[in-house]
């Protein structure tokens, strides 16, 4: 469902877009810029919460990899207010340092809060739907 003020939904879009764009530049500081402060990413083994500790764990894993391509596709984006949930559909096609190609299909469920006229992610759940190595 998509759903909302447009010019919200589109910046909300615009913040997935600005995630994918770090990830492919392995640009950890416009990686960490789409996180509020305290934050929490949630990975199938681990929640990392905190802006700081977020961008320490993205650091280590993207260090195991020489490319890492990394495509968004929003699946839903419902706002109310200043916040939003959406669950965004991914691809992913790493490549470690020994041209091993890993592809995985994934998806998040996302929590967003505009503060200041900006949208934020307050939480990402992500989980594997398929993992080809």
């Amino acid at each position: 469902m998509f759903d909302g003020p447009l010019e919200d939904r589109m910046a909300v879009r615009e913040r997935i877009d600005a995630y994918s764009d770090a990830v492919f530049r392995k640009d950890a500081d416009a990686w960490i810029a789409n996180w509020r402060e305290d934050g929490v990413w949630r990975l199938p083994s681990v929640d990392v919460a905190g802006k700081a500790q977020i961008k320490a764990a993205w650091v280590r894993a993207m260090s195991a990899f020489a490319v890492a391509g990394f495509f968004a596709t929003p699946g839903a984006i419902e706002v109310r207010g200043d916040r939003a949930s959406v669950r965004v559909y991914t691809q992913e096609v790493l490549i470690d340092h020994a041209g091993n190609v890993r592809r995985i299909v994934g998806a998040y469920d996302d929590e967003l809060v505009k503060e200041a006229g900006v949208w934020l992610f307050a939480s990402r759940a992500y989980k594997v739907l398929h993992d080809q190595t």
